[in-house]
């Protein structure tokens, strides 16, 4: 049986991606950081990884595959969203909203799409 090890995303700027989502998550990088590839983990190595890899290829509006960032309520998914946003993720006019989401779409330093999901919502 597999497991999910790494989740790559690609990217423009693999050094501006990697202190983006090395503040965002906490995770530290594997190896050395290179121009153009770089994995980062959890501290302690447990769960899977994120890799960031060059790409010239335009980040999707509406992306097939995206991560799931998960709060513990309204109240701290607010919070991680401010946070987020102060170290660079910018806000998505998303236009694909439920009624009442549960999530809020934000995009990375890069333009990648992800969402920051209140866990407590019904």
């Amino acid at each position: 049986m597999v497991g999910i090890g790494t989740i790559v995303l690609g990217v423009a700027d693999v050094r501006r991606a990697v202190a983006f989502w090395s503040e965002a998550l906490g995770y530290v990088p594997r190896d050395e950081v290179e121009d153009d590839w770089a994995v980062l983990v959890p501290p302690d190595r447990s769960g899977p990884g994120i890799a960031l890899g060059l790409s010239e290829t335009p980040p999707q509006r509406h992306p097939r595959v995206h991560l799931d960032l998960y709060a513990a309520d309204a109240a701290d998914q607010a919070a991680e969203v401010e946070r987020l946003v102060a170290l660079g993720a910018e806000r998505v006019d998303w236009d694909l909203y439920p009624e009442d989401p549960d999530f809020v779409v934000l995009a990375d330093t890069e333009g990648n799409r992800f969402c920051v999901i209140d866990t407590s919502h019904p």
